[in-house]
């Protein structure tokens, strides 16, 4: 996409909006209450927004290569920080997608400079389901199911946090493991059973 062409996008796009509703960027200004928090990755065939058919101001959007949530990455804290403190979402979405290069990277015996931290989490997804993802023969199906269970643990991670029990404690919120096929356009809601897998170690994370 040219750059030059954005702004006459933009302009087309101020007329859209204005020609259906003439106070739309008005009203937008006033602020902001969403409902849900979205994690996802930073691919550029993944638009949030779109896939959902969600308007502005419906969905606060978190970002990165491969949906990651560790907890050393402040970005990541912070945003979940703000939206559970400030915003008050009452869902947290991670979700993931198939054909992921960043998990498609973490599975490579390669040195990728800068990278390698990042996706040594993925890695060690795997390694914590090892046993289940090796009897898989078939490398595609492996590799996606290596995409949903990245899903499904940094869900985990997002109920490890402090923020998110202390939220939990005063409200109803709710914690969503999704994938999106781009093949198909279609989002699938994973239905994780984080009840049975959280059983045997909030004993060691759940605060007082």
């Amino acid at each position: 996409m040219p750059l030059t062409s954005i702004f006459e996008k933009n302009s087309n796009w101020i007329q859209e909006k204005t020609a259906i509703d003439k106070d739309f960027f008005k009203d937008l200004s006033k602020g902001q209450s969403p409902e849900i928090l979205y994690i996802g990755c930073s691919d550029s065939r993944v638009t949030a927004e779109k896939m959902m058919g969600a308007k502005p101001g419906e969905v606060f959007v978190h970002r990165n290569i491969a949906n990651m949530v560790p907890n050393t990455d402040l970005s990541a804290m912070s945003v979940i920080d703000y939206a559970l403190t400030h915003l008050k979402v009452k869902h947290i979405v991670v979700c993931g997608h198939y054909e992921c290069g960043g998990v498609k990277a973490a599975m490579k015996s390669e040195d990728l400079g800068i990278l390698n931290p990042w996706l040594r989490n993925i890695r060690d997804v795997y390694r914590l389901h090892k046993s289940e993802l090796n009897a898989i023969k078939d490398e595609a199906k492996r590799y996606n199911r290596l995409i949903e269970l990245n899903v499904q643990e940094q869900c985990i991670n997002i109920i490890k946090t402090s923020q998110y029990q202390k939220a939990f404690k005063d409200r109803s919120v709710t914690v969503h493991g999704w994938v999106f096929d781009i093949s198909k356009g279609k989002l699938i809601d994973l239905e994780i059973n984080f009840e049975g897998i959280l059983k045997e170690i909030m004993e060691i994370y759940q605060l007082d």
